[in-house]
């Protein structure tokens, strides 16, 4: 599976950055066995306010978290992935929320998430950590 980070499902909407907004809506729209991980739909659905002055309302970031359900997988975390939180701290410097998505996307078998937060990480474990707005 492939996860996208809240920052991408933002940057769709966010008419501020027209290359990062067309990045992110043509990966959303073409991302192979998508995932969509809970806490990501909450942090895009609490960012997605930052948008109303420009057009974008929440009641527009619930109906698309309400559609990437009904083609993605949702991925929820485990009372292990808080294990799996303490076994990351000991081996990278990331932030709780950044660990918790991380390990959430291990325990579930995510390959590859794409985001633009982690640039010290191309790989965490098993999981490929992949900026799609830098070039190749």
């Amino acid at each position: 599976m492939n996860a996208v980070d809240s920052n991408i499902l933002f940057y769709a909407h966010d008419r501020r950055y027209p290359e990062k907004q067309r990045v992110a809506s043509e990966l959303i729209a073409k991302v192979p066995d998508g995932a969509l991980v809970w806490q990501v739909a909450c942090e895009y659905l609490w960012a997605s306010r930052k948008l109303e002055p420009f057009g974008y309302s929440f009641a527009d970031a619930e109906e698309d978290v309400r559609n990437l359900r009904l083609v993605w997988n949702t991925v929820l975390p485990e009372w292990t992935t808080l294990d799996r939180m303490e076994d990351l701290k000991t081996e990278y410097s990331l932030s709780f929320w950044d660990r918790l998505l991380i390990a959430t996307c291990l325990d579930a078998g995510v390959r590859r998430l794409y985001s633009e937060d982690f640039s010290g990480y191309a790989r965490v474990e098993s999981l490929e950590i992949v900026n799609p707005f830098q070039p190749a």
